[in-house]
């Protein structure tokens, strides 16, 4: 255990305004406001909504504002501010096969039923930096493209449709809530899904290219990463419908996956699936190949030892702010432990030498 530090109010005081003036930086340069932030960092925004569990873009703009940039900092802030909200509800499952879709892509069928939108994207940028930006003139306005009100199929629905991917039905149970019950494993697959989103983008894309490299044994394809709005839709006891109370913009990804097959199953395709608020591809598609790699039991398949497929290992390894927590407080005071060990070691080495003394002598 650490000693608590007293007295020490005046030294706080002054860290904090130290980290405000730093915060701000140079007074000649305008301060960033929360709609720059939020408009023009959206993806930064979107990781912190996603990491922090909480939709909310000028929070999180705040968040990222207050943290100067750091966005572990950022979404620790968020998921603290979350635990002071009250809970009157529980939406019901959003229907992503309505989303209103600003990118749908396919790298399993080229022709894919409904199009491929390509929509705001890096893939095709030739990553040069771009110095125009440091001009900062003005933007020039995107071309207007289609709108489209047309729900968009998903791809698994046609494999879906020959037999030859796995049919996986609604489940009736209600799934467990991790900001409310601890973790317990082996887990179910709704509680695992929620750590995977939760989880930091870094961890989960290392354990995703981990699989990819051979350590699962589990090949994929991109089935559809789909980018845009969907209703969020609430109960109401009273009325006895439900109410649209807004809308959330989400990334799903669904992964076709090779499978052998069974005693009971044939061989077939079978899914990675991951979802993740805000525009965040390569989330999400990380998502979906550790989903994946976690299924092998329920699959029947080989655990081959690779670290995607130990569950307690990823889960317990994924969240980003329990991480930070357990690594920092080893800068807090440790004074008492450090003096004990210390004891201890001057201790064995004057055992050590008047051993060697001794042997010296005969």
């Amino acid at each position: 255990m650490y000693v608590a530090v007293k007295g020490g109010e005046k030294a706080i005081e002054n860290a904090h305004a130290w980290l405000a003036e730093e915060r701000r930086g140079a007074t000649d340069v305008a301060e960033l406001s929360l709609a720059q932030i939020r408009e023009q960092l959206s993806l930064a925004v979107n990781r912190v909504m996603a990491e922090g569990s909480l939709y909310d873009p000028d929070l999180a703009a705040l968040a990222i504002k207050q943290a100067r940039g750091d966005l572990i900092e950022a979404i620790f802030l968020v998921r603290a501010y979350r635990t002071t909200l009250p809970r009157f509800g529980c939406s019901n499952p959003v229907k992503t096969g309505d989303m209103a879709c600003d990118r749908r892509i396919s790298a399993t069928f080229k022709d894919a039923p409904g199009g491929q939108v390509l929509g705001p994207t890096f893939d095709y940028t030739h990553r040069l930096l771009d110095f125009k930006l440091a001009a900062e003139g003005e933007v020039p306005k995107a071309p207007e493209g289609p709108v489209r009100l047309e729900p968009m199929p998903h791809i698994t629905a046609f494999l879906k449709g020959e037999g030859i991917i796995q049919d996986e039905p609604a489940r009736d149970d209600v799934p467990g809530d991790l900001t409310r019950e601890p973790m317990e494993f082996p887990s179910t697959r709704p509680v695992r899904l929620q750590s995977l989103t939760r989880g930091d983008e870094g961890f989960v894309l290392g354990m995703a290219y981990s699989t990819q490299r051979g350590y699962a044994r589990n090949h994929a394809f991109v089935g559809e990463l789909r980018i845009g709005k969907v209703v969020v839709e609430l109960d109401i006891p009273e009325l006895g419908f439900a109410i649209d109370i807004g809308e959330v913009e989400l990334t799903e990804c669904e992964t076709v996956n090779q499978f052998t097959g069974s005693k009971t199953e044939p061989p077939q395709f079978t899914r990675g699936y991951g979802l993740v608020f805000g525009q965040s591809e390569r989330k999400s598609i990380a998502m979906a190949l550790v989903d994946r790699a976690l299924r092998w039991d329920e699959l029947g398949e080989d655990n081959v030892g690779a670290p995607a497929q130990d569950e307690e290992f990823v889960l317990s390894h994924a969240d980003n702010i329990q991480a930070t927590g357990f690594l920092e407080h080893i800068k807090l005071p440790h004074y008492v432990d450090f003096q004990s060990e210390l004891e201890l070691v001057r201790k064995l080495r004057r055992k050590a030498e008047e051993r060697m003394s001794e042997e010296a002598m005969e």
